[in-house]
């Protein structure tokens, strides 16, 4: 394979902030559908130099994604010794404005800057940052609307074990009229839930220290409920009262960074990873009356079974995802890129060859995963569940990709720590045409 020289950075898609997209829009952390997911069908025929560059842009050190509403892509990251919201112009690549926020984290191993990733739904752009500080932006003009800091209004925490080592990489979550965040002191506001309009506390509930992994959303059993991943397991709440509808316990060591992941045949299996020796486990939620519980389908112990801090995909009954704690590209077992029954814990294929390193990504997208490597690779790979099948492979970043790529409206936009970049992968017959 032919490696290609690019220096850029990650945005975004083409649309009116205020008007419908000819695409889908990426619009908070794990997209729109809070899955990972996209309809967006991709090109896979690229051309021998890779796919067209659109814009490269520096962008500062932080470890979260972009993400992209009309014509605009926003991104919270760093400058100088603050952490602020960057928007850029969706179709250039140009800077709009940046608003600092708060302080922020420079941490050695992890790197400088915030590690979550924004929230925009409508002319409002929601952060939660490395110190716990809650903010909605307007979208237009950068101009803060309302904040709080819940280090010193809901006992944020700050001194848990890795958060204050590493700081707070769980992105904030808006599910209807509400932005839901985890950090909270742990006297019954460890879950918060705050009007996206008036930034009014909604409900706050939980007794739980929390972990790097970012909330999600789910409807099993035709209950909406917000699924946190605690020091403790599993906590799911319902998203109107926060009130706990289930746990499954889950051992906790160091850190835990991965979001829960829910599949299967009927959409009633929650799957869970974390590194540090503790490896994976999935539960199945059942009804039982009005009430739902978690019954254990199995358990896997070991960093083979863990994702270091990437998430993976969930379609059709199977996982693709890059399973490996601390496997880095570079190394003689560089983190993989596997496919796994959720409902058995079994894998079906494993790549080979070159592996794409833990602190990579995986999104879908149409019929094609995009996987972003931590060495600045993204490849398109055959979402197929009997073997794996590489589409294309490219090499647009240099630097440490320690997060994954996102697609909107035909576009990818990846990043490192310092740089992205923009990728035209339009639909092939548009691309076919085009060239």
């Amino acid at each position: 394979m032919r490696w290609i020289r690019w220096n850029v950075v990650a945005w975004f898609a083409l649309a009116p902030l205020a008007g419908p997209a000819a695409g889908a829009d990426w619009p908070q952390w794990r997209g729109p559908n809070h899955d990972g997911t996209t309809k967006d069908q991709l090109a896979t025929n690229w051309p021998s130099g890779g796919p067209k560059v659109l814009w490269k842009v520096p962008v500062g050190e932080s470890l979260g994604t972009f993400v992209v509403k009309g014509d605009r892509a926003f991104l919270f990251t760093s400058r100088d010794e603050d952490e602020g919201l960057l928007a850029l112009d969706a179709a250039t690549g140009k800077e709009l404005w940046f608003k600092p926020l708060a302080k922020t984290i420079f941490e050695s191993r992890g790197g400088k800057g915030p590690r979550t990733t924004p929230a925009v739904d409508g002319d409002r752009v929601y952060v939660l940052g490395t110190y716990f500080h809650l903010a909605c932006f307007d979208a237009k003009t950068g101009e803060i609307v309302w904040q709080h800091d819940l280090a010193k209004e809901h006992e944020a925490q700050n001194d848990t074990d890795g958060i204050v080592q590493w700081g707070n990489a769980a992105s904030p979550l808006v599910e209807g009229n509400l932005v839901i965040v985890a950090g909270g002191g742990v006297n019954g506001q460890s879950f918060l839930a705050f009007d996206k309009a008036t930034g009014k506390l909604a409900w706050k509930n939980g007794k739980e220290k929390i972990t790097h992994a970012s909330p999600a959303p789910a409807t099993i059993h035709g209950v909406r409920q917000i699924i946190f991943f605690a020091q403790s397991g599993l906590v799911s709440v319902d998203v109107k009262s926060g009130m706990e509808l289930w746990r499954y316990k889950f051992p906790f060591s160091v850190s835990t960074a991965s979001t829960p992941i829910v599949g299967g045949k009927d959409g009633d299996v929650v799957y869970c990873s974390a590194g540090y020796g503790v490896g994976a486990g999935a539960c199945r939620i059942v009804k039982l009356g009005d009430r739902l519980l978690a019954r254990e389908i199995y358990r896997q112990r070991g960093d083979e079974h863990a994702f270091h801090w990437t998430t993976p995909v969930h379609r059709d009954g199977y996982l693709y995802g890059i399973w490996g704690f601390k496997q880095f590209s570079g190394g003689e077992n560089a983190g993989q890129l596997k496919c796994m029954d959720i409902a058995t814990g079994k894998f079906t294929w494993a790549q080979t060859g070159s592996g794409f390193g833990s602190g990579g990504g995986t999104v879908l997208a149409g019929d094609h995963l995009v996987v972003q490597a931590d060495d600045g690779r993204i490849a398109l790979v055959e979402a197929d569940p009997q073997s794996y099948k590489l589409a294309a492979e490219a090499r647009p970043l240099r630097g440490k990709a320690w997060t994954m790529a996102v697609v909107s409206n035909g576009k990818v936009f990846a990043r490192t720590d310092k740089e992205g970049v923009c990728l035209d992968l339009g639909p092939a017959t548009e691309r076919a045409a085009a060239d």
